[in-house]
């Protein structure tokens, strides 16, 4: 019968845990880079916390505040707010869409498929996704509307051109970390690239695919409630006018429908989310 383990110097039974902080960890350097850049920011920033934490400030918000109770409920007005809402609601979704077959579209040749793959395009196709995510929905929105007009086309562009350098980013890092097994087995037998990926390839990432399309799609139903604010069409639009002639009681029911929306499709897309990655 074998005795009882001994444990020696060498091979101590317990380990230390690693000390908070050390020389040679870069976590930690950039932790504390990151600390430091935070504490800069709040000292030469001109933040007024005693102006915005007083009596003064407290009174003043809640006199605003209560102007907004209580909400204009009136039939035809409601009526315009459900309009809005289903045209915020479908410049997101399609501008979701678009962004999609787009951001597929070049996440393929942004993206090396294997290990011998060139990928002769993979860096200037990332430079073009790169620049279409840097400009935010707003400043796509200004720039689409001088050639598209005011309306929910500039917004649902808008929306298109910022996603698809985020899908298109998000799309390529997927495709580039998928499984290489099912793929090399089909090069073996001759099968050509593309058969390859749409038989091997795409059905390995497409939940995560199908996921990265319905998170961007609630951060677009966001986006596009902004993007009326500077003549795009739906909820913002409605909200900039009734919020400019004071019409508090409006505003607090466009505001409504906003939370609302907003709750709704994030509801759908987490249990949307839950049942693909299953």
């Amino acid at each position: 019968m074998a005795g009882p383990s001994r444990t020696t110097a060498a091979n101590p039974p317990y380990r230390l845990p690693p000390p908070l902080f050390h020389a040679r960890c870069k976590a930690c350097w950039f932790v504390a880079a990151l600390l430091a850049l935070v504490i800069a920011s709040f000292a030469t920033l001109d933040l007024r916390w005693g102006e915005f934490l007083s009596a003064d400030a407290a009174r003043s918000m809640g006199k605003f505040v209560g102007e907004f109770f209580p909400p204009d409920t009136k039939p035809d007005f409601l009526a315009r707010v459900a309009v809005a809402t289903w045209e915020t609601l479908a410049m997101s979704a399609l501008g979701t869409a678009l962004a999609a077959v787009a951001g597929l579209l070049l996440a393929i040749p942004a993206s090396r498929m294997h290990e011998r793959d060139p990928a002769r395009g993979r860096m200037l196709t990332r430079w073009l996704l790169n620049a279409l995510r840097s400009i935010p929905e707003l400043v796509w929105a200004g720039l689409l509307l001088i050639a598209a007009g005011l309306g929910p086309f500039a917004g649902t562009l808008a929306l298109a051109a910022h996603t698809t350098g985020v899908l298109g980013r998000l799309f390529a890092e997927a495709i580039e970390n998928m499984p290489r097994g099912p793929g090399a087995a089909l090069r073996t037998q001759g099968v050509g690239e593309v058969r390859v990926f749409l038989y091997a390839g795409l059905p390995e990432v497409l939940p995560q695919l199908m996921s990265y399309t319905l998170y961007r799609w609630e951060n677009n139903i966001r986006a596009a409630a902004v993007l009326g604010v500077v003549g795009a069409g739906g909820l913002g639009q409605m909200l900039q006018f009734h919020m400019g002639l004071f019409h508090m009681g409006k505003t607090a029911t466009i505001l409504g429908a906003m939370l609302a929306m907003v709750a709704c499709v994030d509801a759908l897309s987490y249990g949307a989310r839950r049942w693909l990655t299953r």
